[in-house]
């Protein structure tokens, strides 16, 4: 009975030393950034813009003085033909 015992005890404390390196490992790579963070292709936006009723990428674009090609590239997934008011719209930054 007792060995029994022992070997229950003994696997539920590997169970547990696992559930800890596991939760350890996961905090440790969000707190360094190692999650889908600074990799090739990412949008570091430096400054953002709420769109306004009316707002179009041609006149953010004129509004902000920029290029057509750097205002899409730093707002990759922006629908041009259906963006909304409030919608936030990078206007500086950069491409990683």
């Amino acid at each position: 009975m007792a060995k029994a015992n022992n070997k229950m005890a003994t696997t539920l404390n590997l169970i547990l030393v696992l559930s800890l390196v596991l939760m350890i490992s996961i905090a440790e790579s969000r707190q360094l950034g190692t999650v889908g963070f600074g990799e090739k292709g990412d949008v570091v936006c430096e400054s953002v813009y709420g769109a306004e009723e009316g707002d179009t990428c041609e006149s953010v674009i004129q509004k902000f003085k920029l290029t057509s090609d750097s205002f899409l590239s730093i707002n990759p997934n922006l629908n041009c033909d259906n963006f909304f008011v409030g919608q936030w719209l990078c206007t500086e930054g950069t491409v990683n």
